[in-house]
């Protein structure tokens, strides 16, 4: 018995679409594998996901999960994929990653996409040993000092530094601006202009402390000694031996 024609017509679509070849049992629905441009790749694009798939396959070396309701990354959540070198976590609502979220991807992906997403901040240790190229525009960033120690562990893709914006959850006079421009120029991690002007004005009081002290103790060594000399007794000048001639003179003019 022959298959409906619906059913062809939708496989030679999926295979137009890029040579994509059937989805395995337990892939979710709108995923396939796919060969692309040589390269294993597995889509998972506008799938309504709002979970990690635990069904991909292996041997992936680009996956897309983009434009989905994905909440989280856990910790772990594409170790079994050994060779994967590009994923695009873009266009979903990700406002927690893990720590060991890209944990086992440390030696082959070299391509993140997290854009478009509720990133207010993520741990440095996620990134730690990574060697990637990122992209983190269109997130409502705090512009604190954890973002910019990432920036200092990773390589943003070409033209997406713009996009790095400080969200509501940024101080107040910092919401709305560009977070590149900043960096160096605000005290965010004790460091940059802000910074250094802490360093200079804490040096100085501290230096204005020290000569205070020497002062102080200058003062009260002079009046404790002032007190020692008025407590000593007074010397009695010495008298004057009286000689002959003036004590006639004196006794002829009584």
């Amino acid at each position: 018995m022959f298959p409906p024609a619906s059913y062809l017509l939708s496989l030679l679509l999926v295979i137009d679409a890029g040579g994509a070849v059937p989805s395995p049992q337990g892939v979710p629905h709108g995923c396939y594998a796919a060969e692309e441009a040589g390269e294993r790749t597995f889509r998972c694009s506008q799938a309504g996901l709002s979970a990690v798939p635990t069904s991909i396959p292996n041997d992936t070396r680009k996956l897309y999960l983009d434009a989905n309701r994905l909440v989280s990354v856990p910790a772990g959540a594409f170790q079994h994929l050994p060779v994967l070198e590009e994923l695009d976590l873009s266009h979903n609502v990700l406002a927690h990653l893990s720590g060991a979220a890209f944990q086992g991807l440390a030696g082959t992906l070299r391509h993140l996409d997290l854009s478009a997403n509720q990133l207010a901040s993520v741990p440095v240790e996620a990134f730690m040993g990574l060697k990637i190229q990122v992209n983190l525009s269109a997130n409502p960033w705090r512009c604190d000092c954890a973002l910019q120690e990432v920036l200092r562990r990773v390589r943003l893709a070409p033209g997406t530094g713009t996009g790095i914006v400080c969200g509501p959850g940024a101080r107040p006079d910092l919401v709305g601006q560009e977070f590149l421009p900043l960096v160096g120029e605000e005290e965010l991690c004790g460091m940059g202009r802000g910074g250094a002007r802490r360093s200079t004005d804490v040096a100085l009081l501290v230096t204005m402390g020290g000569w205070l002290v020497l002062v102080v103790a200058y003062l009260a060594h002079y009046v404790w000694q002032n007190r020692d000399e008025t407590r000593r007794p007074l010397k009695r000048a010495p008298m004057l031996p009286v000689r002959s001639e003036d004590s006639s003179t004196l006794s002829t003019m009584v």
